[in-house]
């Protein structure tokens, strides 16, 4: 039987790659090269699927994938239902923050328990988050640029990801709180897991050697 292990578009891809390679698991063609969805590659009976970085634990958890690189933003909003997450990749590094304009007095607003509105589509972390401080908001999803909601006055803050804070500061934003920090992560299937330990346990095994000191 083929294993399939679910790839996320965009920047965690590109440093997923040279991860890939010293785990011994090298795409048949170059995935940005070709239109194929499913890639085979140097190891036998594996192959690679690219999708969108949300999708991702979708793919693991439901079968269609046994393995995945996803972020823990991602695994955050997901819920990690029905996944193993055995090894921290230590890619796409970056944290989930709530940041908000220069001006505003966040932590002002916050001790007088004013009611926040919120954008992000980071929408249960960010409930979560706010639910354990006692912090009343009110979370507006959206997917574009998270910056232009204050902006434009949809919104008092924001959460969202962060990683050199420029596009935050270009904006007139600064972090006003850290949710947590973020790095990408190996997610396994946990049915597919006890169905074919061996397998698996191999493949960890051999991303957990790759991130090795």
């Amino acid at each position: 039987m083929t294993l399939t292990l679910a790839l996320p578009k965009g920047r965690i891809f590109e440093e997923a790659m040279p991860l890939l390679a010293r785990a011994g698991i090298v795409p048949e063609v170059a995935p940005e090269a070709t239109r194929k969805l499913l890639i085979g590659t140097s190891v036998p009976d594996l192959r690679i699927v690219v999708v969108r970085a949300s999708d991702v634990p979708t793919y693991v958890q439901y079968g269609a994938a046994e393995l995945g690189i996803a972020g823990a933003d991602i695994l955050l909003e997901h819920g990690g239902a029905g996944l193993y997450q055995p090894v921290d990749l230590g890619i796409g590094r970056c944290r989930l923050c709530v940041a908000a304009p220069a001006a505003f007095d966040y932590a002002g607003a916050v001790r007088r328990g004013a009611r926040l509105r919120v954008a992000t589509k980071y929408v249960l972390a960010a409930r979560e988050f706010f639910a354990a401080k006692g912090v009343h908001v009110d979370l507006i999803k959206l997917y574009g640029s998270m910056e232009l909601a204050p902006l434009a006055g949809l919104a008092d803050a924001i959460v969202d990801l962060v990683s050199s804070g420029a596009t935050l500061k270009a904006n007139g934003l600064v972090e006003v709180e850290q949710i947590a920090p973020i790095t990408s992560r190996l997610v396994v299937n946990q049915a597919a897991y006890k169905t074919q330990r061996d397998r698996l346990a191999g493949l960890v095994g051999a991303f957990a050697a790759a991130v090795a000191p």
